[in-house]
Formats: C-alpha cells, sequence, structure tokens
C-alpha cells in the first residue's frame, strides 16, 4: 500500500474514488425511494453528448458535460412535474437523444477513440490534478447538501401528495435532487464511467438495505460500501491492470452477493430460533431450576443464556438484555417515524 501511495497518480485517484464512493450513494438512496433508479443512466447518455461538445470545441468536456447533465435532468423534472408525460418516457427521450447526440458529435471530433473509452467506462488513472480539484468542489456540494435536504428529500420522495399538502415546495425539492443526481454523474464519469454509473448509486444501496434497520442507517451503509468498493477497484484494478469503473462495479455487485447470503442465514437462523422456543420441552415455574427475572407485570426465565417469557400457549425467546418485547422491526419503525416526522 506504500509503493501505492508513493505514486502521484495513485493518490489522485484513490482521492477520486473516495469522493465518488461517498456522493454517488447518497443520491442514489432517494433515486430508489422515488423509483427513479435509471435516470443516471440518462444523464450519463446526455452527459457523453456534453463530453462530445467538449472533444468538438476544445474546451474542457467535465463543464460542457455539467451544463448538458444539468439541462437535462432541470427538463425532465419540468416535464414530469407539468404532468403532460410520464417520467418514464421522458427519460427514453433523453436517453435516446442523449446517445444519438453524442454519436454524431464524436464523428466530427478529432479526440482518440481512447479519450472517449475513458469517459464511458471510467480512466480513473488518467485524472488530473485539475480534474481531482473540480470533482473535490463538486462532490463537496453534492455531500453537504444531499446531507443538509436529508429529511426534506426523504418526505417529498415517500408521499409527494402529503408533502404538498403541508407546503412543502415538491418541485423545487425535485428539481434539486436531480440538479444533485446530474452533477453526481458528472463527477463520476471519470471513475467508473458514465455508462456505469447508476451501478454505484444503486448497489451500495441495495446492499445496505440488508444490513441497516433504518433509512438513517441505510445512508451511512450505502456511503461506506460505496467508498470501499470504489477504493478497493482502483487497488484491484492497478495490480489487474483492468478497467477501473468495471472493477468497482464488480466489487459493488460481489458485495451485494455476500451479503444477500449471510442476510438469508441470519433470518434463517433467527427463525430457527423462534420455532425452538415455540416448542419449548419443559413449564418455566417457581420450581423449573431456572433463574426468574421480573419484568413489568410477569417474570422471565434465564435458560441457556437466553430469557423465555410465557406468551399464551408458548414462549418467545429473547437475548438475556433485551426486553421481551421488543421486536427487530421495532428500532426500524421508531427511526423511520423520526425521519418522517423531521
Amino acid at each position: 500500500m506504500g509503493d501505492l501511495l508513493s505514486l502521484d497518480f495513485m493518490r489522485q485517484a484513490l482521492v477520486a474514488a473516495v469522493l465518488v464512493g461517498l456522493a454517488a450513494p447518497l443520491v442514489g438512496a432517494f433515486l430508489v425511494q422515488r423509483r427513479m433508479s435509471l435516470i443516471g443512466d440518462g444523464i450519463g447518455h446526455v452527459a457523453l453528448a456534453g463530453v462530445a461538445v467538449g472533444l468538438l470545441t476544445g474546451s474542457m468536456p467535465v463543464f460542457t458535460a455539467l451544463i448538458a447533465a444539468v439541462a437535462a435532468a432541470v427538463g425532465v423534472e419540468l416535464i414530469r412535474m407539468a404532468g403532460r408525460t410520464s417520467g418514464d418516457i421522458a427519460l427514453a427521450v433523453m436517453f435516446y437523444g442523449g446517445i444519438a447526440l453524442g454519436v454524431v458529435l464524436i464523428s466530427k471530433s478529432t479526440a482518440s477513440s481512447g479519450n472517449l473509452t475513458g469517459y464511458l467506462f471510467g480512466a480513473i488513472l488518467t485524472t488530473s490534478r485539475t480534474d481531482i480539484v473540480v470533482f473535490a468542489v463538486l462532490a463537496v456540494v453534492v455531500v453537504g447538501v444531499t446531507w443538509v435536504l436529508r429529511h426534506r428529500f426523504f418526505a417529498v420522495a415517500n408521499d409527494e401528495e402529503y408533502a404538498r399538502a403541508v407546503g412543502m415546495p415538491v418541485m423545487g425539492y425535485n428539481i434539486a435532487l436531480s440538479v444533485l443526481t446530474a452533477v453526481t454523474v458528472v463527477v463520476s464519469m471519470r471513475v467508473v464511467g458514465l455508462l456505469l454509473i447508476t451501478a454505484l448509486m444503486i448497489i451500495p444501496n441495495a446492499t445496505a438495505q440488508l444490513v441497516s434497520r433504518s433509512f438513517r442507517s441505510g445512508l451511512l451503509w450505502a456511503s461506506v460500501i460505496g467508498v470501499a468498493s470504489s477504493v478497493s477497484g482502483v487497488i484491484v484494478s492497478f495490480y489487474a491492470e483492468t478497467p477501473s469503473g468495471g472493477t468497482i462495479v464488480l466489487l459493488a455487485i460481489g458485495a451485494f452477493l455476500v451479503a444477500s447470503v449471510v442476510s438469508g442465514l441470519v433470518t434463517r437462523a433467527r427463525r430457527a430460533a423462534h420455532e425452538r422456543a415455540e416448542r419449548h420441552e419443559h413449564e418455566h415455574g417457581p420450581v423449573c431450576g431456572h433463574p426468574a427475572i421480573p419484568h413489568e407485570d410477569h417474570v422471565d426465565y434465564l435458560h441457556d443464556g437466553h430469557r423465555h417469557a410465557a406468551h399464551g400457549d408458548h414462549y418467545d425467546e429473547h437475548s438475556p438484555h433485551g426486553s421481551p418485547h421488543d421486536s427487530p422491526d421495532s428500532a426500524d419503525a421508531t427511526t423511520h417515524s423520526e425521519e418522517v416526522s423531521r
């Protein structure tokens, strides 16, 4: 690892990976909530047209891509909110329009195919110091604004009609989220590529949903998984000599598969423990020999490292320090209600 950090371009690549790994899942969480997971793909294809404009005119592709992406994001949201067409149709028009315009403009550009491939699939090892500065500023803006507005984004994404009824500027928040998505796409295009950015927005959130118990903890887990996947992907791609974008996404998918398996095993173990508790082999009472622990209006019996509490014709099994009335969903419900109330 010390050898990697001694290389200037690797230090820049790792900084870019951290920025993207933190920002992309944070924005993606609200896109998943709004069922607009593929908007990143649509904006990415419009950003491709912006890159083509930059290459064709000799200007900085990052800025032309940013202008194109933001304009497309705002346009789609305005069309959707006007109700003249559905969000899916607006996305489709943007998706194919961006590809078509990008192809036409690229055919007129003198840029090498390798340069274009870097924007499509990621070329993090070729990021310049100027790129890092621009990406850092944009990423800080994305993370800061998203975190400050997270409660409002949550409320609007959860129920637009209710948010509108209580006086929230729904259109303003939706446009703000779309703009943040566009900026995230541009920040990420040199790391994972315009064609793979949606994966880094969505997959860490899918993984976080398997291991978290509230929306807030899901945001934190998604960002942690995103950063870990991005940094690990950069390191692996350096040694394996593979494209950074594809490597990062494959590692994110690997984390999702591992979390799915572990989550399934934990759920199965909990179900088996509950079934064993229901098939209790003997009755607890004053002469059963197990320690009795008073709890509110009943008594828990400590047996095999767990508290057994009688409920009707069966016993519920709980941890030694937990309340017999606690359930895995109670923390979820409390935290969820706190998020909505804010």
